[in-house]
């Protein structure tokens, strides 16, 4: 299933980005539960992205063979160049989303499943039974992130203060400078909901 934004993106340097999102459950899969994942994720790139953008959406079972497949088919062959996955990261035997994302990817990123627990862990102490990661395949970042719509919002935007400010940022912020590095499109967001931050020399400006 593929779906193009609607964005007006003259006189923007901005490049059209194809994104993969996966929801993994075996209740959502065989419609004994309605999948809140991929809306959640659409709804929030919506909001957060102001380049132009298109998505590859799967929902498919906790099965590691099909969640391997569904990852590199969207990063070799739909060229999706970020693969956000949700569920099948707890404890729990039939969840297996991280071994399934490690057995595809060429790089680890460690540092996107500390920060993912750590922000969690402002709400809630079993956040360390998390067990996200990130990885690089080819051009494509791929990263795990949780089941549940808030933490879907709270582990991207960050954890905000009572008066609207961040008091922790989140992962989405170092994710278009990462897609940068490795050969991707040049994303930009809404700074208003997260902003992209890149060093001085990798920011491009308008002409």
């Amino acid at each position: 299933m593929s779906e193009d934004s609607s964005q007006d993106v003259s006189q923007c340097v901005s490049e059209h980005i194809r994104i993969g999102l996966v929801s993994i459950s075996d209740r959502a899969s065989d419609g004994r539960y309605e999948d809140q994942g991929i809306p959640s994720l659409k709804d929030w790139l919506g909001k957060a992205l102001t380049s132009p953008w298109s998505v590859e959406a799967r929902l498919i079972p906790d099965e590691q063979s099909i969640i391997e497949q569904t990852l590199i088919e969207l990063a070799d062959i739909a060229g999706c160049a970020l693969i956000l996955t949700t569920g099948g990261t707890g404890p729990a035997v039939r969840d297996v989303t991280p071994e399934a994302t490690l057995a595809v990817g060429d790089k680890e990123m460690p540092g996107f499943g500390e920060e993912m627990r750590r922000i969690s862990l402002n709400f809630v102490p079993t956040a360390i039974l998390s067990r996200q990661v990130a990885v690089i395949r080819g051009q494509s970042l791929i990263v795990n992130l949780p089941g549940q719509p808030k933490s879907i919002k709270e582990t991207l935007e960050g954890v905000r203060a009572a008066d609207g400010s961040v008091s922790h940022v989140g992962i989405f912020a170092a994710i278009p400078y990462c897609i940068d590095l490795i050969g991707g499109p040049y994303v930009e967001t809404d700074e208003a909901v997260i902003k992209a931050w890149r060093p001085k020399h990798a920011i491009r400006h308008r002409g």
